[in-house]
């Protein structure tokens, strides 16, 4: 089985008629997920490839049965089409849009709370559940499908951890990437839950990086609730204190948020913390059954 992404997965596109937006759909498309319906207002009646276009969410909803909302649109917009996919009663939103103000997302993630909705991003590559869906951008030819869930804070890190497991025979049952951001919707708690619930998956790898405290949260979960084995990965081990890095959330003050603060926690909650991607795949195929 798999958390989030399936078969039944129905993507309606905001932005598909943008570059971006038009590429990656018509590669999730190509990968076999059902790519039902595109929206950018103003270009209704158009199509891409075959994938109809509408003016609004609610719409394509109507028309297409859609369930699930991919993000490419520009940040200033990114936030609208949030509210959109959520007045819609869309079960997944995904945003793919880096560059949304702190303060915006705030809002995001108070309008949506209470709503049936889940959010995975800003600032994020998306889900794939692998050989069933791909909603969003992660290159689906580097995973395969198996029985280790990942949920990880960088996109690059994801790609190379799944690479590495995949090199090794051992495939994924879905790979989320939560994103960077401050302030953003699906969380490691959330995904730890979701995986330890899920049948078909045995073993966890968590990705975190320096900054925030969602790793520490993220180990006390893990001690009282998991019962199935965590690997994690804590990635910024050489950053400067105070200096922020890469993502918006990847900022140290003192000696909260660093590498081996982090590291320590997950390691005194019983996770194998891999220093390098390639110790982590080791440390996942020793954990296996």
């Amino acid at each position: 089985m798999t958390i989030l992404v399936d078969e039944g997965t129905r993507v309606v596109v905001s932005g598909i008629t943008g570059r971006e937006g038009r590429f990656h759909a018509l590669r999730n498309r190509a990968y076999g997920t059902q790519v039902v319906a595109g929206v950018t207002p103003g270009k209704a009646g158009q199509d891409v490839e075959g994938i109809p276009v509408f003016d609004t969410i609610a719409d394509a909803v109507e028309a297409t049965g859609a369930n699930t909302s991919l993000i490419f649109v520009p940040p200033r917009f990114a936030t609208e089409a949030i509210y959109e996919a959520a007045d819609a009663e869309l079960p997944l939103i995904v945003c793919i849009t880096e560059g949304i103000p702190v303060r915006d997302m705030a809002r995001v993630a108070s309008y949506l709370r209470g709503k049936p909705s889940v959010l995975v991003g800003p600032n994020c590559p998306g889900v794939i559940s692998p050989g069933r869906a791909n909603v969003g951008i992660i290159p689906g030819e580097i995973c395969i499908p198996g029985r280790v869930g990942l949920v990880s804070r960088s996109g690059t890190l994801t790609y190379q951890i799944v690479h590495e497991l995949t090199q090794r025979g051992i495939g994924q049952s879905t790979c989320v990437g939560m994103g960077g951001d401050p302030v953003h919707g699906v969380g490691f708690l959330e995904a730890l839950e979701a995986f330890e619930a899920d049948p078909g998956t045995d073993l966890v790898v968590m990705i975190g990086e320096i900054g925030g405290d969602d790793e520490e949260r993220a180990a006390a979960y893990i001690a009282e609730r998991m019962t199935k084995p965590v690997v994690g990965y804590i990635a910024g081990f050489t950053a400067p204190p105070g200096k922020r890095m890469g993502h918006a959330g990847a900022i140290v003050t003192g000696s909260r948020g660093t590498a081996q603060a982090k590291a320590e926690a997950l390691e005194g909650a019983g996770v194998r913390v891999g220093r390098t991607p390639t110790e982590v795949a080791d440390l996942v195929a020793a954990a296996l059954p």
